[in-house]
């Protein structure tokens, strides 16, 4: 389910966030979905369970999860989440874009670029 890799640079709670995110966002953890605790995920995963608890804490302050007091952590409704993650993509996008046109590349050329990123994707060749 949830694997770290102490080699990353980032810190664990960040892998965490990230590895939850994509579970949501793919529909591999439908809405309203129970969250691991965050006791047993720390045992499962031999962290500190404040660890766990500031991957939750940022996991539900951008929309991915709520929590209710007494019965824990559940899955957010996605739609939302998917658009916030579409507009977090969407900033980034640009800002390279604009780093490449700013560069000399053609936007034609950056159209090219783009479309033999998409094809040397391993998620593209996953779907097919």
């Amino acid at each position: 389910m949830i694997l770290t890799d102490y080699k990353d640079r980032r810190p664990i709670y960040e892998q965490i966030i990230e590895r939850f995110q994509q579970m949501i966002l793919c529909g591999a953890m439908p809405p309203n979905t129970a969250m691991p605790s965050v006791r047993s995920l720390a045992m499962e995963l031999s962290l500190n369970p404040n660890t766990i608890q500031r991957a939750y804490q940022e996991l539900e302050r951008m929309g991915y999860i709520y929590t209710i007091k007494g019965k824990g952590s559940f899955v957010g409704e996605t739609a939302a989440v998917a658009d916030y993650k579409r507009q977090e993509i969407r900033k980034e996008m640009q800002t390279y874009i604009d780093k490449a046109l700013l560069s000399g590349i053609r936007a034609d050329e950056l159209r090219e670029m783009f479309d033999k990123c998409i094809d040397n994707s391993s998620i593209t060749r996953m779907e097919d």
